[in-house]
């Protein structure tokens, strides 16, 4: 049983961070290098909600499973810590996904109105920022929980 929960923690955490990097590396650079700013917007906008959710569910199945490795560890601070990584990294994506997004969303249209009120812009711009560190905090925060867990996953299970 517990190789089960090892490969599905493993692959979840493979899919979040995946969907980390693709998106943030290979996607969105794409989309606003090949299209206008607004249309590109748009197809941003319109993959944000399934990329969250993504992000969400997997980071929950990869969540459930290292608590089910930390109970099993003979060694628990370090499954400890990842699992504190990977809560922060799920409440990161879900605040990201529930709130910040959604509210970018809104305001879009209006970045491209004839004129632009100048708080409209800047709005948009800090939850932009918000957003993009938000998705930092969770690829470094992924990419720490991998090396730990990685270091860990052999050790002696009770």
């Amino acid at each position: 049983m517990i190789g089960v929960v090892k490969s599905v923690f493993w692959l979840a955490l493979v899919v979040w961070l995946g969907e980390v990097v693709f998106f943030s590396f290979v996607v969105a650079p794409s989309v606003f290098g090949a299209l206008p700013s607004e249309t590109a917007g748009q197809v941003v906008g319109a993959i944000f909600p399934r990329y969250y959710a993504l992000g969400a569910g997997a980071g929950a199945i990869a969540l459930a499973a290292a608590v089910g490795l930390w109970a099993e560890a003979a060694a628990r601070r370090p499954w400890s810590a990842v699992c504190v990584m990977l809560a922060l990294m799920l409440a990161a994506t879900v605040y990201a996904g529930r709130v910040v997004q959604p509210e970018a969303q809104a305001l879009r249209p209006r970045l491209h109105e004839a004129t632009v009120d100048p708080g409209v812009k800047e709005r948009f711009d800090r939850l932009h920022r918000r957003a993009v560190q938000l998705n930092g905090g969770v690829l470094l925060l992924g990419i720490a929980a991998v090396c730990v867990a990685a270091t860990n996953l052999t050790l002696p299970y009770r």
